[in-house]
């Protein structure tokens, strides 16, 4: 299958490199004593280009869609909870709605193939492929022109939106299964170590949804190449992601990544590009237990872990003050010149 990636350029500019990292050793306080933060506001100008970088039009986008495997019971909770979801979302209801109003980040849901017709209505892009995917246990979770055809949609959405931020959010039940088996075949880390309780299985849950990838891997023995995974095993809202993430990326945003899922997508786009993750602020390490497995292959350091694994985008938005307060260190903070401070004694 043949996919048009856009050119993304890779974070090489070692003379803006070297003159982030001098304000920052010349400021006001110990060398590196921010930390992680001083690492987060040199990545921050590396990707907008500029030795003070200011975040304009945070967009946090929601890719919602449900997945065939759920007949299989591998889930908590019912697939009617997507569209439900959905609505809650548009209606503000969410944790993930309230926290975008508190941070002033636009919200917008993007249904991908959710199992119900939505209604058009602010704050929603319908780019509905199908009713769900596939049961990827019985067939292909997506056709191969359906998997291009998502990582398109996801490009022209980026396209439509303004700003220089993209924060990432999810919403489909069943796809911890398919971030699993994703992440399961395209790594060749067994099923087990990839698979957790989602939205909340008990061990006896978990065991069956164990069993029931174990079969759909053995199902799909020929998918090995990026886009042959991600049409095996699904879903609509993850290839859609990968699209959104791939022209984000070209178009030189930064890139807030929220959980399991979402770093799922960034892993199928490395796989196709492997200067994204140059792009890319990864939120948090999720209690999903698969995640800080992934998270560790990417050798990638997130900006928080508090135990979340609820998904929508939450983890990006709680994560956005971060961002916030490195730009505004490294532009605002005084050196050590211009506040006439004395520096580190030299013996």
């Amino acid at each position: 299958m043949d996919i048009e990636l856009p050119l993304i350029a890779p974070l090489d500019n070692l003379k803006l490199g070297a003159l982030i990292q001098t304000e920052l050793n010349n400021k006001t306080k110990p060398l590196g004593s921010l930390g992680q933060l001083e690492s987060l506001a040199k990545q921050l100008g590396l990707i907008l280009n500029t030795p003070n970088p200011i975040l304009v039009q945070p967009q946090l986008v929601v890719f919602a869609g449900d997945h065939g495997l759920t007949a299989q019971g591998i889930s908590a909770f019912p697939s009617d909870v997507t569209w439900q979801m959905v609505e809650n979302f548009l209606a503000g209801g969410a944790a993930v709605s309230v926290l975008s109003r508190q941070h002033q980040l636009a919200l917008t849901i993007v249904d991908t193939g959710v199992a119900k017709e939505i209604l058009p209505r602010k704050g929603l892009i319908i780019k509905k492929l199908a009713l769900g995917t596939a049961d990827s246990s019985q067939a292909l979770a997506m056709q191969p022109a359906q998997c291009l055809q998502a990582i398109k949609n996801g490009q022209e959405i980026i396209c439509n939106l303004p700003g220089n931020v993209l924060l990432l959010g999810e919403m489909g039940i069943g796809n911890t299964a398919a971030a699993s088996l994703i992440m399961s075949r395209l790594l060749g880390i067994p099923i087990t170590n990839c698979t957790g309780a989602g939205t909340g299985l008990d061990k006896a849950g978990l065991l069956k949804k164990i069993n029931v990838l174990e079969v759909v891997l053995k199902h799909h023995p020929q998918a090995s190449s990026a886009i042959e995974i991600l049409s095996a095993f699904g879903g609509f809202e993850i290839a859609t992601m990968v699209g959104a993430i791939l022209q984000a990326a070209a178009q030189r945003r930064v890139i807030v990544v929220d959980g399991f899922i979402t770093s799922t997508a960034v892993l199928i786009a490395q796989a196709l590009e492997p200067n994204i993750l140059q792009y890319c602020i990864f939120s948090h390490c999720s209690h999903e237990q698969a995640h800080a497995q992934l998270l560790h292959y990417l050798n990638v350091q997130p900006l928080l872990d508090l135990d979340l694994r609820l998904g929508e985008g939450s983890g990006a938005a709680l994560a956005w003050p971060l961002l916030i307060s490195a730009c505004q260190l490294l532009n605002e903070m005084a050196s050590f010149s211009s506040a006439q401070v004395s520096t580190k004694n030299i013996n």
